[in-house]
């Protein structure tokens, strides 16, 4: 059997580490080399960690991000320049830097999604058949993560509410409200609120509020580990080799589109 050789990036990070241990338990995948800011390398069991990508992507087929905005768009970089496929977890980006993103699939293939669960990825799915069902309801989205988390909302509540403003024909520009103080006066029937709370070591809860008169409709998803999340990442790895240059999401990966 060939081995999916990866690199993953933000190798000393939680989802990182965690990446690495699971691809280094299974009979599919080999860790060429981690990649991680100079002051955070250290040796790490299965691999060697460096600071620079372009020193040893000409030996991988795929690249895993879980970094920052700025540092996968880099890896990126070094990506399209190997012609290698990359997997982007990161979440964060900017419309601009994800217009970044869309460019360089058209030359390799990407997989970038906020949330590499199967579970939060049948909840896309299931939201939009919610909002199809439910048009008329109050529709709010709330999310919690660890307090280590820094951007917010959550990339996997900006899908959800995306998905959402999607079917109901609405564009979260216009009608999203993120947080609420003071007189604010009665909540709009057009508007998605998306709230996030941060606190403890929460790895990642995310719930969909569909309430309409006398009734409400709760879609929740509980992240009990990251890894989850890291044996999401290490499919869409998997997935990846071989695939023509395009912008894929999970979903593809899945067969859940």
């Amino acid at each position: 059997m060939n081995k999916t050789k990866i690199i993953v990036c933000g190798a000393m990070g939680r989802m990182g580490e965690s990446i690495i241990r699971l691809a280094r338990d299974s009979e599919y995948f080999s860790v060429v080399a981690g990649v991680e800011r100079k002051e955070a390398c250290r040796e790490t069991a299965g691999c060697v960690v460096v600071d620079d990508l372009s020193r040893v992507i000409k030996n991988a087929d795929v690249v895993i991000d879980f970094t920052s905005p700025l540092a996968a768009l880099e890896h990126l970089s070094d990506a399209v320049g190997a012609g290698k496929a990359i997997v982007i977890g990161t979440t964060g980006f900017s419309e601009e830097q994800k217009q970044v993103i869309h460019d360089a699939a058209k030359k390799i293939p990407v997989v970038f999604s906020p949330n590499m669960s199967v579970g939060v990825n049948l909840l896309f799915r299931l939201v939009k058949e919610a909002a199809r069902a439910l048009p008329d309801y109050d529709i709010e989205i709330v999310e919690l993560h660890h307090n280590k988390k820094k951007d917010a909302p959550s990339g996997t509540a900006a899908k959800l509410a995306d998905v959402i403003a999607s079917e109901l024909g609405r564009k979260m520009s216009e009608v999203g409200v993120y947080g609420r103080q003071g007189d604010v006066g009665a909540r709009t029937k057009e508007e998605i609120g998306v709230m996030a709370v941060r606190a403890g070591d929460i790895v990642g809860d995310h719930t969909v509020y569909f309430a309409g008169q006398g009734e409400r409709v709760e879609l929740t998803h509980r992240a009990h580990s990251r890894d989850t999340l890291a044996a999401g990442a290490l499919k869409a790895a998997r997935w990846l080799p071989g695939r023509q240059p395009g912008l894929y999401e999970m979903l593809d990966v899945l067969n859940l589109k």
